[in-house]
């Protein structure tokens, strides 16, 4: 009778701890070394399971940072309405956001234009990161026009929800008016912050939200983590 490969037992017992959840989605393996003095093998046995799991698209390798459990991607459609917390929960996610700044300055060229604003004028910038069940999946930057909306800041920082802080002050729809996406690689900034390596993949979107009148009310800039987040297309 053939004997099970000592690797392979090594495979299906961390598919199980998987499966278990006791290493979940964007949780880092331990290292090659600790999983040999747990399994009592040398290194050269564990890589070949880890490798067996990587080919089953279980976990991934990041150069200089370990092996890591692949995340369940998140779809988020992307059309005319555009809302976070009801999208993420839509997917079965429980969805978060940290708040990193929130500053009111002036408005350069870009912020400008986009939000149809005259030189000069103030904008509130907040950015931030979503979550998705406490994994962060993007990291986001938006500019407000600040002269209607003197009260929002307090609004973002307490509600921690674009659409209710913007209904909050007086704004109770919005719509996309354009989307841009592109793929870039992250940054050392960006990686940290969305817990990536540098250069890992990432999805970018510039979007500008109107009300219903058609007057800019949000620029908006977010990069997605490219293995977190499947990007769908709606009207």
């Amino acid at each position: 009778m053939s004997r099970t490969p000592l690797w392979h037992a090594i495979a299906t017992s961390l598919t199980q701890d998987i499966a278990d959840t006791r290493y979940t989605p964007g949780d880092k393996l331990p290292t090659e070394a600790e999983l040999s003095a747990r399994f009592g093998v040398n290194r050269h046995t564990v890589r070949r399971a880890l490798a067996d799991l990587a080919e089953q698209g279980l976990v991934h390798a990041r150069r200089g940072s370990g092996v890591f459990v692949t995340p369940r991607p998140t779809d988020y459609p992307i059309g005319k309405r555009v809302r976070f917390h009801q999208n993420l929960r839509a997917a079965g996610r429980l969805p978060g956001k940290e708040m990193l700044s929130l500053e009111t300055r002036r408005a350069d060229a870009t912020e400008a234009e986009a939000l149809a604003l005259p030189p000069g004028a103030q904008v509130h910038v907040s950015q931030g990161l979503s979550l998705a069940d406490g994994q962060p999946i993007a990291l986001f930057i938006s500019a407000f026009p600040a002269d209607p909306l003197p009260h929002l800041p307090e609004a973002l920082q307490r509600l921690r929800s674009v659409t209710a802080a913007l209904t909050e002050c007086g704004i109770p729809d919005y719509t996309r008016a354009s989307t841009r996406v592109s793929a870039v690689l992250a940054d050392a900034t960006q990686a940290l912050h969305l817990r990536l390596t540098e250069g890992d993949p990432l999805l970018r979107s510039v979007a500008i939200n109107v009300d219903p009148d058609g007057r800019p009310v949000e620029y908006g800039l977010c990069w997605f983590a490219g293995d977190r987040v499947t990007l769908t297309l709606s009207d």
